[in-house]
């Protein structure tokens, strides 16, 4: 550890001669390479007092305040010494009922209020989004004075907001991320002048705009496809000469999506620093090399600090949440499994913390089909919670119904694919259970990011197959995951059981009442989806056999020979050029044709493309469980 410390506050003197900050641990590939980035931007000119820091949660305990360095603040009330308005700090320990500061709160609140630039890594649920918030809305106000109060007089008639001077912007992923965090700043800016917009896909550009131009525009929350959209358009009246902030929030999956295009053409629409001087805030769950390469770009390099709350040492995952997987005898045993942790912990809830879950899928097409069974479990079952879906094919506003109903609820289900994984902040969420391998170890640490936050406990739960196993165990090497065995449902095999548990057959019973169109799209998406480490073979087995035994099919959904050819040679598919047959409530099927049948299962085969990951894990040390 000793040799660690040096290491890091090396690295740290290197960057820029500066007052040493004593790091909690090691430092990192990504501190050094902010480091050797600083290096050669400083040796050209560095205005005095500018420097490159870095912190830590232990260095922050530790450290005593020397002088010249700001004293870090712990409570929101202190955020008045420096010179915070009332407002914005009466909205916080009043209106939201905070006192104390997370780690990345007080750890970047200050630098970000004394104007420099700041990279912050942090995990999930660690309120990210106030540490953000709250300098920027106090810039906004410090450059125009009377926002400080709420609008009204002759000089606000005189001077009304504008489109077209916005002082703010702030970056995310994710449709659901940016509203959540637009209605988080209006709650800030409630007794305020400052004005809060959104632009954000799937969403009726004209209705923003219109009320952009009627209402006017300080802070904009964005997702960087329709900010690029809006800066583009000359027509669109959106505009930023002089730009104050800039926030890019969750970094890495704005690069992990693929937003990098559009980021760059964002950096030059933009005004340059030399043209208008900014600040520039990037958060990031993690700081791999080409989210190190965005802050590059944005950041100044003469004057910025890195927060590090993740210790180089940590398991990337909540402390407080226990983890279990549960492997299966097959898909069949998938969904009684889900049932039956469901009713368990639904059953088991203590009053205080009734049962609310996130479930994920890998595909849009199963998270449609699972949607379908519960919501039909729930009529036969009343002991159920609500069921929620959430995916990128809904509209915007289901989305954003769903989204608020399921975070207003006090149980419930939420059934969705990964755009509900990062940054959504939904409250007292006690489970999230994740069906099928995950694609990236990233992936299941931050859906795993939606339980246990704000100091509440949580558990986690993997439901995989057999043949998941071996690639789950080479994808999730180093977590604290258990093997658990306690529900039945997952270790009978349906072939020779002579007694079945009775969630089976609620499951076969709930399944026949979903359009056999959407189970002939989950088989498909499956057939083309996440699972690119399991043989061909063993999946169209093993959806054979969910077909048979799940779905009560006497035969599997057909497919294209489209599909057929992209799979090889496999036993077991229906092609479509056979007839097409119904699912008939356990009774067989009945014929029949489908005219368009290849048209939409290309468009199936494209979309379910996209949502491919296409990478095998990679050769790692296999987790113990």
């Amino acid at each position: 550890m000793k040799a660690g410390l040096l290491r890091h506050a090396a690295a740290c003197r290197v960057a820029l001669a500066v007052r040493p900050v004593q790091p909690a641990s090691r430092a990192s590939s990504a501190a050094l390479a902010l480091a050797r980035f600083s290096r050669s931007a400083v040796a050209l000119s560095r205005p005095a007092g500018s420097l490159l820091r870095f912190y830590s949660s232990e260095a922050a305990a530790s450290q005593p305040a020397s002088d010249g360095a700001p004293k870090l603040i712990s409570r929101f009330e202190e955020l008045l010494q420096l010179g915070v308005t009332e407002q914005l700090v009466r909205a916080i320990t009043e209106g939201m009922r905070y006192e104390t500061m997370t780690d990345v709160q007080s750890l970047t609140i200050n630098s970000a209020l004394a104007g420099k630039d700041v990279v912050a890594q942090a995990k999930t649920g660690t309120g990210k989004t106030l540490a953000f918030l709250v300098p920027i809305i106090q810039k906004i106000i410090a450059q125009q004075p009377r926002l400080a109060q709420p609008p009204r007089g002759h000089r606000w008639a005189r001077d009304p907001p504008r489109c077209d001077d916005i002082r703010a912007i702030v970056l995310s992923p994710t449709r659901e991320l940016a509203e959540q965090i637009a209605e988080e700043a209006r709650r800030l800016c409630k007794n305020t002048g400052v004005t809060v917009q959104t632009a954000v896909g799937g969403t009726q550009k004209k209705s923003m705009l219109l009320r952009a131009r009627r209402e006017g525009c300080h802070l904009l929350v964005a997702t960087p496809g329709r900010l690029r959209d809006l800066l583009d358009d000359p027509t669109s009246g959106i505009d930023a000469p002089r730009l104050a902030a800039l926030v890019l929030d969750e970094a890495d999956r704005m690069l992990d999506v693929g937003f990098q295009d559009e980021l760059d053409a964002i950096f030059h629409i933009l005004p340059t620093i030399e043209q208008c001087p900014r600040q520039t805030l990037l958060y990031s769950a993690t700081l791999p090399k080409h989210v190190v390469s965005l802050a590059r770009k944005f950041i100044n390099p003469t004057n910025f600090e890195f927060v590090q709350t993740v210790k180089a040492d940590e398991v990337p995952t909540h402390e407080k949440v226990p983890q279990f997987i549960v492997p299966c005898r097959g898909f069949e045993n998938l969904g009684p499994t889900l049932l039956e942790i469901i009713r368990h912990h639904t059953e088991k809830a203590d009053p205080s913390t009734p049962f609310k879950a996130i479930v994920f899928l890998p595909t849009t097409a199963s998270v449609t089909y699972y949607s379908h069974l519960f919501r039909h479990l729930r009529g036969d079952e009343p002991w159920m919670p609500k069921i929620f879906e959430m995916h990128s094919r809904l509209s915007q506003s289901t989305r954003t119904h769903n989204a608020d109903a399921f975070r207003k609820a006090t149980s419930a289900i939420l059934i969705s694919s990964d755009v509900s994984a990062r940054g959504m902040d939904f409250p007292n969420v006690t489970h999230v259970i994740q069906v099928h391998v995950p694609t990236t170890r990233d992936t299941y640490i931050h859906r795993i990011g939606r339980t246990g936050r704000a100091g509440k406990e949580g558990q986690a739960y993997l439901l995989v197959s057999d043949i998941e196993v071996p690639s789950a165990r080479y994808l999730l090497p180093g977590l604290p995951i258990q093997r658990c065995t306690d529900f039945e449902s997952g270790l009978v095999d349906v072939r020779r059981a002579h007694r079945l548990p009775d969630t089976f057959e609620k499951i076969r019973e709930a399944a026949k009442k979903v359009p056999h169109e959407v189970l002939k799209e989950t088989y498909t998406s499956l057939l083309l989806g996440n699972m690119s480490s399991v043989e061909k073979q063993e999946m169209v087995d093993e959806l054979n056999n969910m077909a048979k035994y799940t779905w009560g099919m006497e035969a599997p959904p057909a497919v294209s020979p489209k599909l057929k050819r992209h799979l090889g040679r496999v036993r077991g598919l229906r092609i479509a050029d056979e007839p097409r047959f119904r699912h008939s409530r356990g009774r067989g099927f009945r014929g029949g044709f489908d005219r368009d049948y290849n048209d939409r299962f290309e468009n199936l085969e494209r979309m379910a493309a996209e949502e491919r990951d296409g990478h095998k894990p990679s050769r790692v040390p296999r987790a113990s469980f």
